[in-house]
């Protein structure tokens, strides 16, 4: 543990009433989002940490993180200039002043990847025997494999647009990929003024992006390269002038209006059909396209200059992701082999195991299979007569939710609250409503205003002649894809108190309840905030009277103004703080006389860190609680978020003792956020080899 810094010699930075505005205490969102991406791409850039194939999926994770970013953030802020609203940021920055600093850190950052893809990663896969090669350099055997491809596979479904007085500029769809041609008239004179013609091709989305050209379906070229050389069946009687590529993000924020909703599916999926249709906000073009042509597209586009990107690579790194379905394992990281908890290797049924302790699930290192088996045991089992459960992301193909669908056909009664508002989720979540309601699940989409982000499931049995309550209260969602590759906690307890206070947690869901106080839970928007600050003040008041005050929170993000103003005021107190935030942080660690008590680190590593846990000394006894919620105003204020506390001494001391002082322990991924916005890499110490807390996990089971 870091001993806490003596601060009588430093006189201590007066805190206003609010951060609100003031730039010498907060960070800007936006710009430390920039900076949690670009930590991803100093993943893809560690040939020694990580294979050939493991460093394009951080490219590709970087691209689509991207895209979700001008998608939600970025247009967020165009809207706000569209509409003159000057509102500032919580750091003082107006709507323009997060867009230029966000561009001019983005450009700097996006040539760092082109560089990485073109220079690094594809020779190294060159090299490996799985080249992607430009059309030009193939033999002449592979070019007719390639043309022969593109006349039987891709010629049929092209639709040449052009664009001229009676064509008008075609709607170019979200994230697509197309190809931009101009043409004249074959007539063998010289072009005159304005007689050159443009034309858009789409490419398909059902079309691999990548071509191969042998045998062994190891050797590829680009199916844009493959078309451009092949455009003249498309054009005939025409000069092929020039081709380029490009590529548009559009908005994709929906607001809905809830209190104008009369049936709130039919209403999203109504948003669904409109967001495709919704403003560019990003034009990615290659970076050979004349100037010319990218002036045309910007205003055909109804974009500024400023949201042009030039790139000179690959454009949708993304689809190269198909190289990393090939069978090569010697070019990926090794595989994690998750366990079951040593609870559950008993010859026991889950209730037994349960009903005589609490559980504690740490994926991807405990399998998945955990809490599917608690969902599908209850939906056998004779004596549950009710499972209730919180659906946030449940992914496409969901054992869970299958399982649901048997209870409700073995007569039990079933509650599913579906989240119809879980950004790019929304149509998955729509047709599993459908299917649930379908098979008699009572199927109920949450609170108006509110998104319901809590990961809770109520299983409730009868035993000897009375009703007993199970419960699973996580930090990630019941999606088992995304369990493999997401760092999360569950609790599995039959507490009587937890099991009466998720009662009532679902009765606040799906009637008319206004519950306002819980046995033992943390619930936002009711409790969380209030209960979060006073650990927070107690802490300080502790330190305060000559006790060890010590908080140690792990999170996704910290960005709520009122949490960071509590800690800051904590730390002046005397309280030792490690966070442990693996995306945008607010708050700025290590200031003398406000933050140097604080520390910030972030953990970027082959596993995305999503678990929430909050340790609290409070003067030798301990709390510590899972769930989840970040320290975010709209977890605190705007979503239902669900925090459990950890209760039984043994799981105490694994998530403090094990888990957190692991990741304080890393000097392999972690970071450190430095007072002026930037991170730095923690070395180990002289000699030490780095070390790694998601190995350390993968290795050791709970």
């Amino acid at each position: 543990m870091t001993p806490v810094r003596q601060l009588e010699s430093t006189p201590q930075i007066e805190l206003p009433p609010s951060l609100l505005h003031d730039r010498r205490f907060l960070f800007n969102r936006e710009l430390s989002w920039v900076e949690f991406n670009r930590r991803v791409l100093e993943e893809a850039a560690d040939a020694a940490a990580h294979p050939p194939l493991e460093r394009l999926k951080f490219l590709a994770i970087f691209s689509t993180n991207l895209d979700e970013f001008f998608m939600i953030r970025v247009s967020g802020l165009k809207e706000q200039i569209e509409e003159n609203i000057t509102d500032l940021s919580p750091d003082g920055m107006t709507p323009q002043e997060q867009i230029n600093e966000i561009r001019d850190r983005l450009l700097p950052i996006l040539d760092l990847q082109t560089r990485i893809l073109r220079e690094e990663v594809m020779p190294a896969l060159a090299l490996e025997g799985i080249p992607v090669c430009p059309y030009d350099a193939l033999s002449e055997e592979e070019k007719r494999r390639a043309d022969h491809y593109f006349t039987e596979n891709v010629f049929p479904v092209l639709t040449p647009q052009a664009v001229d007085a009676s064509h008008p500029f075609p709607f170019i769809s979200n994230l697509s990929l197309n190809m931009g041609v101009v043409l004249a008239p074959n007539d063998g004179e010289k072009l005159r003024p304005n007689e050159a013609r443009f034309a858009r091709i789409k490419l398909p989305n059902n079309v691999a992006r990548l071509i191969p050209v042998n045998d062994q379906g190891t050797r590829f070229t680009l199916l844009g390269e493959v078309i451009r050389a092949n455009l003249q069946p498309l054009f005939p009687g025409m000069r092929i002038l020039q081709s380029h590529l490009f590529r548009v993000t559009r908005d994709a924020d929906i607001e809905l209006r809830e209190d104008e909703a009369g049936d709130l599916m039919r209403t999203m999926e109504r948003e669904l059909r409109q967001r495709r249709f919704s403003g560019a906000v990003r034009l990615e073009v290659s970076g050979s396209m004349p100037d010319e042509t990218t002036q045309f597209l910007t205003e055909k586009l109804e974009l500024e200059s400023t949201d042009v990107y030039r790139i000179d690579g690959f454009l949708n790194i993304p689809d190269l992701m198909r190289l990393y379905g090939i069978n090569r394992p010697d070019l990926k990281d090794r595989p994690l082999v998750p366990t079951a908890p040593k609870a559950f290797r008993q010859k026991k049924s889950v209730f037994d195991v349960i009903r005589e302790q609490d559980v504690l699930v740490h994926h991807p290192f405990t399998s998945f299979n955990s809490v599917t088996d608690f969902i599908n045991a209850a939906a056998e089992d004779p004596d549950v007569q009710a499972i209730k459960i919180c659906l946030y992301r449940a992914g496409k193909d969901s054992p869970i939710v299958n399982a649901l669908m048997r209870a409700s056909e073995n007569d039990k009664q079933v509650a599913a609250l579906i989240e119809l508002k879980a950004r790019f989720d929304e149509e998955n979540n729509i047709e599993w409503a459908r299917r649930l309601e379908a098979a008699g699940v009572h199927v109920v989409y949450g609170l108006r205003g509110l998104k319901t982000h809590s990961k809770l499931a109520l299983v409730v049995r009868r035993e000897g002649g009375k009703l007993r309550r199970y419960v699973h209260v996580a930090t990630g969602n019941y999606n088992p894809s995304t369990a493999k590759i997401y760092t999360d906690i569950g609790l599995l307890t039959a507490n009587e108190e937890i099991g009466a206070d998720v009662t009532d947690i679902f009765n606040y869901l799906t009637g008319y309840s206004n519950q306002k106080d819980f046995r033992t839970l943390l619930v936002a928007p009711v409790s969380l905030r209030a209960r979060m600050l006073e650990l927070i003040r107690r802490e300080a008041a502790h330190a305060q009277t000559g006790k060890p005050g010590r908080i140690i929170a792990k999170m996704n993000s910290l960005t709520d103004i009122e949490m960071t103003q509590a800690l800051y005021e904590a730390a002046q107190a005397g309280v030792s703080i490690d966070l442990i935030i693996r995306g945008i942080c607010v708050l700025r660690p290590g200031v003398e006389g406000l933050s140097e008590n604080i520390r910030v680190r972030s953990i970027v590593g082959r596993l995305l860190e999503h678990s929430r846990v909050f340790y609290f000394e409070n003067a030798g006894e301990e709390e510590i609680y899972i769930g989840s919620a970040d320290w975010m105003q709209r977890n605190l204020n705007r979503r239902v978020e669900v925090v459990a506390p950890v209760q039984a001494p043994k799981l105490k001391r694994y998530l403090k003792e094990e888990l957190l002082v692991t990741y304080l322990r890393d000097t392999a991924k972690a970071r450190i956020l430095k007072s002026d916005g930037s991170y730095e890499r923690i070395l180990p110490g002289d000699g030490a080899e780095p070390f790694s807390a998601q190995d350390f996990f993968a290795n050791r089971a709970i």
